[in-house]
């Protein structure tokens, strides 16, 4: 399939987990990707991006590593990116295979679980400060955005090309943490607040959907919920706030 269509077809969920390919759209994302061990099929870019000295060299550095570089009209490239202001650059790549049985488990091990967060800012921000935060992997559940979605990859700014980020039932969770003695938490605003108690060296901490927080499937298999104590006049905080709050909170 030509690079360009193929770019096309990805802007839909189900052609990116058919194919196991997904689009890194900006400058900035798109450099992170490449200097990443992860495979990448391809670039796209218009003549406007391409006379710029910074995409030139990602052009370069892109060819390096194998790929091809393809340039497009702003039309042609418009039908294919989804983010807003995509600066002309764009590139097609592997979604790395990933896996629970993968993941390095040792003491302390830290998980975020997301519990159907839906909007894709809101993941690519969580994604980010999760692996600045040294969090082992974070884990989605049905439900949540696909965490290869354009915008979640460039709101997560190069987070997904080294933090281990996948998508897990309840049940793959469960085992998990039978086998390694994990403790499941959640963010829950009527939940202790964090830091009251100790946590322990091996948690993964579950953040609900924006409105409707935690799901009942998952408030019923946690051991322990927890709060952040907040100004009465204020409701909540948006879930990437809190989440980056909590494990900082949490960190070992």
């Amino acid at each position: 399939m030509k690079l360009l269509t193929l770019a096309r077809d990805l802007r839909r969920r189900k052609a990116r987990e058919r194919q196991g390919l997904f689009v890194c759209e900006g400058v900035r994302a798109v450099e992170e990707l490449v200097r990443s061990s992860i495979p990448v099929r391809g670039m796209l870019a218009t003549a406007h991006a391409m006379g710029t000295p910074r995409t030139a060299r990602l052009a370069d550095l892109t060819r390096a590593r194998g790929a091809a570089v393809l340039e497009v009209s702003d039309a042609e490239f418009d039908s294919a990116a989804e983010t807003e202001s995509p600066q002309g650059v764009l590139a097609v790549a592997e979604v790395p295979a990933r896996t629970l049985d993968a993941l390095p488990v040792g003491d302390p091990l830290r998980l975020l679980v997301l519990d159907a967060v839906q909007d894709p800012g809101n993941v690519g921000t969580i994604l980010r400060t999760a692996a600045a935060l040294e969090v082992t992997a974070t884990l989605a559940l049905p439900g949540t955005v696909d965490l290869w979605n354009a915008k979640v990859v460039r709101s997560a700014m190069g987070a997904h090309f080294h933090h281990p980020a996948l998508v897990c039932t309840p049940d793959e969770i469960d085992a998990f943490r039978r086998r390694h003695g994990v403790e499941l938490w959640a963010a829950d605003a009527a939940g202790a607040p964090v830091g009251d108690v100790p946590a322990p060296a091996r948690l993964a901490l579950v953040v609900g959907n924006e409105g409707a927080g935690v799901s009942d499937l998952m408030r019923a298999r946690v051991e322990r919920s927890v709060s952040l104590p907040i100004a009465p006049t204020v409701e909540s905080l948006n879930v990437a706030v809190a989440a980056g709050i909590l494990m900082y909170a949490l960190r070992p």
